[in-house]
């Protein structure tokens, strides 16, 4: 979930790029993760309610990484941390409470195929909202991802709950990551990222408070699950982006994303047993095809944002 904060990294320059097969290699590890979350998570769901278990998960990741970064420089005004509370919002609440709540009616892979749309989505807001042009290849690959969409749940995505709830969980994702294009640069990326959390576990408590029935049943599973999702899906994940997103081409790196929901739909597979169907493995093809058309830059275009003076906005 963290292609949003990672975006506002700096570009390295070429002596500390990362060699093709470790850059690989991260990139892999860092999407594995990411997939993980979904079908541990469906675990942890069994001991506790969705909104508290993410909840926890951001207040201890978010907690533990602020402790960390106790002497890093923190805003001193009032509307720069209402800024990063509203990115928690819809960054780390919105997505990951959308993702989970919705998992009450459709499966962890579905959830994770849903929730790494996101690249389709911020392309239609950015038109939208900021009269952004983009390429014709561009636009096949939303068309093409939302078919993909589509074919993932069978076409019948308006007799289930949790697909839409999924689907929001997507938008919010997209929106956090114009939220943090618009604002990013004005705060220290890991400190963005710890007290985003903060923020979004905070609501999330609230929100359990106020629609659930907090409980947490202590067993070796449930303790195991939630420190998975608090180091591993949180901490580690987060510091594994931002070292690829420091160290290497951004936008290169964001078009591996697809691999997420793929990891998703192989560990869902492998620790809850759920059956994967023909259109659920293609529509995630047609998902990752699409996504990979809209990050990818032509030859051209990459040789030219490596010159002096041509920003990632000129390469629309």
């Amino acid at each position: 979930m963290s292609e949003a904060i990672g975006s506002t990294a700096p570009k390295t320059s070429a002596s500390t790029a990362l060699t093709p097969a470790k850059a690989a290699l991260l990139v892999i590890l860092t999407t594995l993760i990411m997939g993980t979350s979904f079908p541990v998570g469906r675990i942890g769901m069994a001991y506790a309610p969705p909104f508290l278990l993410m909840g926890l998960r951001y207040i201890l990741a978010g907690g533990l990484m602020a402790l960390l970064l106790r002497k890093r420089p923190l805003p001193k005004r009032w509307r720069a941390w209402s800024r990063i509370i509203l990115i928690g919002l819809f960054q780390s609440a919105g997505v990951m409470g959308c993702a989970y709540y919705s998992m009450n009616w459709i499966s962890s892979s579905e959830s994770a195929i849903l929730t790494f749309t996101n690249p389709l989505i911020v392309i239609v807001l950015s038109a939208v909202l900021y009269g952004l042009s983009y390429r014709l290849s561009q636009w096949i690959g939303v068309t093409l991802g939302f078919a993909g969409i589509l074919l993932t749940f069978g076409w019948h995505m308006s007799l289930t709950p949790g697909t839409w709830i999924g689907f929001g969980g997507a938008i919010s994702f997209a929106v956090s990551t114009l939220l943090i294009k618009r604002w990013g640069n004005d705060f220290e990326p890991f400190v963005l990222t710890a007290y985003q959390m903060l923020a979004g576990g905070a609501a999330l408590l609230l929100l359990s408070l106020w629609t659930e029935r907090p409980h947490f049943t202590i067993t070796a599973v449930s303790v195991v699950s939630l420190l998975w999702l608090t180091f591993a899906c949180s901490m580690l994940q987060f510091s594994l982006w931002f070292y690829l997103l420091q160290h290497s081409d951004p936008a290169q790196t964001s078009s591996y994303l697809f691999l997420a929901p793929f990891f998703g739909v192989l560990s869902s597979w492998i620790l809850l047993g759920e059956q994967v169907y023909w259109f659920t493995g293609a529509g995630g093809l047609m998902i990752g095809a699409g996504i990979y058309m809209v990050n990818r830059r032509p030859a051209r275009k990459k040789q030219a944002a490596s010159l002096p003076g041509v920003s990632d906005h000129d390469q629309v």
